[in-house]
């Protein structure tokens, strides 16, 4: 978009645009989201940003009324993830700071890392995760009564030192300043947090609740009419949240529960995924619409359901090969019931090493597809840190369905068309033909699209 679009985006207020882009205002020294509530400024005092970064860098301070750091996140399926995209990602979820720990993960050198990545985004990765660190802080302050020691720290300082000095360099005020009088810090452990987890409009919660309804895993998972809920863990943390769907503010009322802060960064990233919250739904569905040959009608705001982990999805796939729905739920609850962790009355996901423990005498089925999990537990447990799917394939018992559902559901990539499910090949059957090839880089949505036609 150039600034002739962002003008007419600004000036239509349309909550379709939020977070796309940001409105920095030259007389007031402020810069906001286009859907802001304060009077329209005259456009020759306006600037455009893509980014609330490179408006930060260029020295205005986030809007106190509609709060940049609230908005959805930019937009997350691109055709291509470069290095700089991967290392911007790992950033925002809080899942790694270090230049070098970074580039040697991306497996690229820090040189060449930090050379990319201003060339993207206009910002050195130094001052960027300064800017993440600060505005995930602002959020934590304003919306949560988490104590300022422990608000540092979840947002990746060391010190409160280190904490306040960035905070007065980044947004030019003091964070005791921005918490208002009704926000007590709690020093209960344990406590819940509540968040606001925006999207950008339309959301088709109806076909989210009722696709996670038909596979929820009770009682680690919970759904009502318009919440969805469940815990989670991993060798860091443990907790809970429920997410309730408010339509007409375009948000999700989050409660976390978690019993240590510093992961809290992740948790609310991966929140976010399992809801698919930052996709741009509109140029999602266009585009597929845009390329199906009115093979079928296309419905509005659909959303990739995601799994918690990779891990997850690839053992709900494994209990799912050459079964129906209803029989993969029961096999996957019968899992969560048998080796599933039971603390202070909370039910988790199975670990891969409990997974390599058992001998899954509890499941009457061939002994080839125990075998399979057990490989995949094995496999996971030798290598927490592996994000390669295609590895799997290696696996005696893991075929590309397994790896693809894993993909399309424990990661949320973008471009996974389950071309072998018997679902899809039934909708692709009773449709129109068209090209699928030509929805890429959106065919994962064409997925779920597809299976809306059963």
């Amino acid at each position: 978009m150039n600034d002739k679009h962002w003008q007419k985006a600004r000036q239509s207020r349309d909550p379709r645009f939020d977070g796309l882009f940001y409105v920095a205002v030259k007389s007031t020294g402020i810069y906001c989201r286009p859907i802001c509530p304060a009077p329209t400024a005259n456009e020759i005092n306006v600037a455009y940003y893509q980014y609330a970064h490179n408006a930060a860098k260029a020295g205005f301070r986030p809007c106190m009324r509609c709060r940049p750091d609230s908005a959805p996140g930019s937009f997350a399926w691109q055709g291509v993830k470069t290095t700089a995209l991967r290392a911007k990602q790992l950033i925002d979820q809080g899942a790694c700071y270090d230049c070098e720990k970074l580039a040697a993960r991306l497996g690229v050198s820090s040189r060449y890392l930090r050379r990319l990545f201003t060339q993207h985004f206009g910002i050195s990765i130094t001052q960027y995760r300064l800017f993440n660190q600060c505005h995930f802080a602002k959020k934590l302050i304003q919306e949560t009564t988490l104590p300022l020691t422990k608000t540092a720290f979840a947002a990746g300082f060391n010190s409160i030192r280190r904490f306040n000095d960035a905070f007065l360099q980044q947004l030019n005020i003091a964070p005791s300043k921005l918490r208002s009088s009704d926000k007590a810090p709690s020093s209960i452990v344990n406590s819940t947090l509540n968040l606001t987890l925006p999207f950008r409009p339309p959301y088709n919660w109806p076909a989210m609740q009722q696709f996670l309804a038909k596979r929820l895993i009770a009682p680690m998972e919970w759904i009502t009419a318009t919440s969805y809920g469940r815990t989670f863990s991993d060798e860091h943390c443990k907790g809970r949240f429920n997410a309730e769907f408010i339509a007409h503010k375009n948000h999700f009322k989050v409660a976390i529960t978690i019993n240590n802060t510093h992961c809290l960064q992740q948790v609310i990233t991966n929140i976010r995924r399992v809801l698919d919250l930052d996709a741009d739904i509109n140029l999602i569905t266009m585009h597929i619409q845009d390329n199906i040959n009115n093979a079928f009608a296309v419905s509005e705001g659909l959303r990739l359901p995601g799994i918690w982990s990779s891990f997850e999805a690839g053992i709900r796939a494994v209990l799912g090969q050459q079964v129906s729905v209803t029989a993969a739920h029961n096999l996957v609850t019968k899992l969560v019931s048998e080796l599933g962790e039971q603390c202070n009355g909370a039910v988790y996901f199975p670990t891969p090493q409990q997974l390599v423990n058992s001998d899954f005498a509890f499941f009457k089925m061939p002994q080839a597809r125990k075998n399979a999990l057990y490989n995949l537990a094995q496999f996971c447990t030798l290598n927490p840190q592996c994000d390669d799917l295609d590895l799997w394939l290696n696996l005696k018992g893991i075929g590309p369905w397994t790896v693809n559902y894993a993909k399309l559901r424990g990661q949320s990539q973008p471009d996974i068309l389950l071309d072998g499910d018997l679902g899809v090949k039934k909708a692709q059957a009773a449709v129109a033909v068209f090209n699928s090839d030509n929805c890429a880089p959106f065919r994962s949505y064409l997925t779920f699209q597809l299976w809306q036609q059963l």
